[in-house]
């Protein structure tokens, strides 16, 4: 199986999971990062760090862009092209870090993503215009394939 469908399939599993502030257990509570991580589990294997705990509104008030920082850290850039499978990092507000994480699910001409969503728990969204033009980083799993 190639590696994007893998993640993509992954992410998917997660669909219902209600959201909850720093958690990653499937059909129990997750939010953002949570999923990232989780999908990660299931489809590299343990976490090689430990998060630790985090506010809301965690580096907004240094502006440090932690979020994007750690996907370099731990992820691929992607390509130019967008493909199921790549993590997108959203920059909710103009002027804040960037602090959504979601996987891209579909990559054709009705394009969406998988992401743990306040209020929502983990859905499979359009990436509308709105949503698109929040994106300011890809990036992908580090898997063959």
């Amino acid at each position: 199986m190639a590696a994007g469908l893998q993640v993509v399939n992954a992410a998917r599993d997660w669909l219902g999971t209600p959201y909850r502030h720093q958690a990653s257990t499937r059909g129990a509570g997750t939010d953002c990062l949570g999923l990232l991580r989780g999908v990660w589990r299931e489809v590299i294997g343990p976490e090689s760090v430990i998060i630790p705990a985090y506010t809301f509104d965690w580096s907004e008030p240094q502006g440090e862009e932690r979020l994007w920082a750690a996907a370099l850290a731990h992820l691929s850039p992607a390509g130019p092209d967008m493909k199921p499978g790549d993590v997108l990092l959203f920059r909710m507000r103009n002027g804040a870090v960037a602090k959504h994480l979601g996987i891209l699910s579909d990559a054709g001409t009705l394009p969406a993503f998988v992401h743990a969503y306040t209020g929502h728990g983990v859905v499979e969204s359009p990436l509308s215009a709105p949503w698109r033009r929040r994106i300011v980083a890809r990036f992908r799993f580090p898997l063959e394939g």
